[in-house]
């Protein structure tokens, strides 16, 4: 049986759980929430890269994406412009993109991942 490893853990949530050569990120969102969702879609990804990289992995292995959007019409198409410029090319994930109240009102966006681990 694989060892669970979890990451940045405290009494509620892992950001990240890495299980039998996946890697399960919780959502992520903006530390800055004043910023527009092109900035808080940024600071999301960069957080990703951060904890893929702690887990032994990166964007272009990635599985799934869930995206959360406070306001699509509003914001899915800035959303949009730096998912796409982030995405490893011809590395896309299945995604998955709604439009749901959030936990925070300043929080324009979060993201879920799941990706595999580099062997």
């Amino acid at each position: 049986m694989s060892d669970i490893l979890r990451i940045n853990t405290n009494t509620r949530r892992s950001s990240a759980v890495v299980y039998n050569g996946i890697v399960f990120l919780g959502g992520q969102t903006a530390g800055d929430r004043s910023q527009d969702v092109r900035g808080q879609t940024r600071q999301a990804l960069e957080r990703i890269d951060a904890f893929l990289a702690e887990a032994g992995t990166d964007k272009s292995r990635l599985l799934t994406a869930q995206i959360w959007l406070k306001d699509i019409k509003a914001d899915f198409d800035g959303m949009n412009e730096i998912w796409d410029a982030w995405v490893t090319p011809g590395a896309a994930s299945t995604r998955a993109t709604a439009q749901c109240e959030m936990g925070a009102p300043e929080v324009l966006v979060e993201i879920i991942v799941t990706a595999a681990v580099k062997s």
